[in-house]
């Protein structure tokens, strides 16, 4: 894809959702940290839920090592995948407070060393808490990229990623990766995407395959844009 046809994608998306922005609530580093761990196989909104308490009990990593690891399973369980986040935030807490002076190290490579904290939970942290531009590839960015043909559908996230920094400049990392969510979550959906009234289908290889758009059969969306 030529990079007038990028540069169309990226400035469509940010039409679209101008204000597109993380959706985890959080009010410090540490918090945002424990909420993209918690938001592993589970939504922001579940996640939200449960933070409105949990960040009311643990406000730094010696509260989680401070209670016993069946409490916090008890306090975590309404999340996917509970037991084992559980054990991962508390041997995270004490690698902060054993290493880190219970601080959130700035540096992704210190990030991706924590336990239960992959390379997409480091990129979230860096560019959310810190301002370090990262293009964090979740499942909607990983669609998205797919179907626009940003990537190929066999390429690992990781691919996806590389991808995406070597065509959106390094500035728009982070902002392109809150809008790629949100076009991804709220457009270009998993399930039933809005592939007759987007944009950019003419660019979407997935959306034409899906609308089997050809000639005069474009849909208004289209030829409107295009006119």
């Amino acid at each position: 894809m030529n990079q007038k046809n990028i540069r169309r994608i990226l400035d469509t998306m940010g039409e679209m959702f101008p204000d597109a922005h993380c959706e985890l609530n959080h009010s410090n580093p540490f918090e945002l940290l424990v909420a993209v761990m918690l938001s592993a196989q589970a939504t922001d909104e579940s996640v939200n839920r449960l933070t409105q308490t949990l960040f009311v009990k643990y406000k730094s990593p010696a509260d989680y090592l401070h209670v016993s690891l069946a409490e916090l399973e008890q306090d975590i369980r309404t999340i996917g995948l509970f037991r084992n986040k559980a054990k991962n935030l508390q041997s995270m807490c004490r690698i902060l407070m054993e290493q880190w002076d219970g601080q959130v190290p700035e540096a992704h490579e210190a990030l991706v060393t924590l336990p239960g904290v992959g390379r997409k939970t480091a990129n979230v942290v860096v560019s959310n808490a810190f301002g370090v531009p990262a293009f964090a590839v979740d499942t909607h960015v990983e669609r998205v990229s797919k179907r626009l043909g940003l990537a190929k559908p066999d390429d690992s996230v990781l691919e996806v990623e590389k991808k995406l920094n070597r065509i959106v400049p390094r500035e728009e990392w982070t902002l392109s990766h809150h809008r790629f969510i949100f076009f991804g979550r709220y457009h270009c959906k998993a399930q039933s995407p809005r592939c007759g009234s987007c944009p950019l289908l003419d660019l979407c290889p997935e959306g034409k395959r899906r609308t089997k758009v050809s000639g005069s059969m474009k849909p208004a969306a289209l030829r409107k844009n295009e006119g």
